[in-house]
């Protein structure tokens, strides 16, 4: 492989649309003359990029949420991305797809178990789909703390990417880094390259030409000194996938030129991580910087609560997180006083619940499988409902709802919807009504714009629910029809 390459990695995901109660993305007025954006986007960037085999040849992860819809919506597409990456595991024994966190959850503000979860559940959504085991993750919106890196390792992921700036000091981000773990183990790092990427993601008049991108600007980027003396050299761009045909149009043409072509006469090449790996292994140590992120340089703060990276007061924010914080400790305290009485490991069970997701069994097999002794019917609905309230508070935490610098948007609205269906669960299950609860902690949160209530959305939802009762009834042991006995 020559000592100079370089790597672009498109991290593709979009919000949740889905109504949480119906599983149907609304309409969406603004993305005519498609139905949704979902549909949009896909129109404009993924199934192009699939098309000119884009997927083949950078780094690539697709949040799971997005891919189950793609997989219903386009599976043409979805087995082209997939196909790619095989192409590749064929030529190199490497491939070039990594798995993603399963809900796009702001890992270092998610409890010890939460983070296994969402960690376990992408790698499992990645083999459902790719047939492989992921060697890199890519944390949502790069969000990163040690504790986060250990659970990675603990389920085999090698390597991640992060923002330059997510390490303790300058690092030569011509080269991927060793991060040591608090058990004495590492987690390999490719860091971006800053300038290049924000080029790429936001200076439109840089991506015009590919050709003139790898020479006057990617080329001057590798180290002479390096060069001289023969050390391998790799350039990492890091970037929203959605960029190339969405966000800038024909971009998904000058991807397809950068990759294939535009760096030929320079004696560069590209190449994705686990491929560069595999040559040239990380030799050099780096501490990151704990609780940090790639679009926030305040930290995490963006998805707490009052940020400079979004206009107005991010009051809203703290009072959500403050409300999903509490209902999830006390749909934990159920859940667990609950299963205790059949279940030795309640929490392996939660882990192991995205195989009923993914409709690779029934609920009931898996329940009885983690019980170890045959439970009546009754009870294993119960425990299949409590399973389905842990899945919406999975949900409840989607970055995106804690992202904008409003309440009165689809994100934040949806979460609150999943906190409606986990309580709907919980009360169906055990009796138990979180409702007063949680609509008096959502009280507070308050659009700046219009006025709309949390506890508004929460409390209409609930509503909402009492038309689809008898559907709810029919699915007291939801998903039940997905999975194979």
């Amino acid at each position: 492989m020559p000592a100079r390459a370089f790597i672009v990695h498109a991290h593709f995901y979009q919000p949740p649309r889905e109504d949480p109660l119906t599983g149907v993305i609304p309409k969406e007025i603004g993305a005519a003359p498609f139905n949704n954006w979902n549909e949009r986007i896909h129109a404009e960037c993924y199934r192009p990029n699939a098309e000119l085999r884009n997927f083949e040849r950078i780094s690539f992860n697709v949040g799971p949420t997005l891919f189950r819809w793609m997989e219903g919506y386009d599976r043409v597409t979805y087995e082209r991305i997939i196909a790619q990456d095989q192409a590749n595991v064929k030529r190199h024994g490497v491939g070039n797809a990594i798995a993603q966190g399963y809900n796009h959850t702001i890992l270092p503000l998610a409890s010890l178990r939460d983070k296994i979860t969402q960690v376990a559940w992408g790698i499992a959504d990645f083999k459902h789909r790719f047939g492989r085991s992921p060697q890199g993750m890519w944390l949502p919106e790069t969000a990163v703390d040690s504790e986060t890196l250990q659970v990675m390792a603990d389920q085999g992921i090698e390597f991640t990417i992060l923002a330059p700036w997510q390490a303790q000091g300058e690092v030569d981000v011509t080269e991927p880094y060793l991060v040591p773990l608090p058990d004495g183990r590492h987690m390999t790092v490719f860091f971006y390259q800053r300038d290049l990427s924000t080029r790429v993601s936001f200076d439109p008049e840089a991506t015009i030409n590919a050709d003139n991108f790898a020479r006057y600007l990617l080329l001057p980027y590798f180290q002479h000194e390096k060069e001289k003396s023969g050390e391998p050299q790799v350039i990492t761009i890091a970037s929203d996938g959605e960029l190339y045909g969405h966000h800038q149009y024909l971009r998904d043409r000058f991807l397809a030129r950068f990759v294939d072509g535009a760096t030929s006469d320079l004696g560069i090449v590209p190449v994705y991580p686990a491929l560069w790996l595999k040559n040239y292994p990380a030799r050099r140590t780096v501490n990151i910087q704990e609780n940090t992120s790639w679009s926030c340089h305040h930290g995490v703060s963006r998805w707490m609560g009052n940020c400079a990276c979004t206009p107005g007061s991010g009051a809203w924010k703290a009072q959500m997180r403050y409300a999903m914080e509490r209902l999830a400790g006390e749909l934990d305290r159920i859940y667990l006083d609950t299963l205790r009485p059949y279940i030795d490991d309640p929490w392996e069970l939660r882990n192991r619940y995205i195989e009923v997701i993914l409709g690779q069994r029934t609920a009931g097999s898996l329940i009885q499988e983690m019980a170890g002794r045959a439970l009546d019917s009754e009870t294993t609905s119960r425990i299949h409902l409590l399973l389905e309230a842990q899945r919406e508070r999975q949900r409840m935490f989607t970055s995106c709802g804690f992202y904008f610098e409003d309440f009165d948007r689809i994100e934040p609205r949806n979460n609150v919807a999943y906190a409606a269906q986990a309580v709907l669960y919980v009360q169906q299950a055990t009796g138990i009504s979180l409702k007063e609860q949680v609509s008096a902690d959502l009280a507070a949160v308050v659009s700046e714009r219009s006025g709309v209530r949390a506890d508004e959305v929460f409390e209409r939802h609930l509503e909402r629910s009492e038309d689809h009762r008898g559907l709810i009834k029919n699915q007291a042991v939801p998903g039940e029809s997905a999975g194979t006995a």
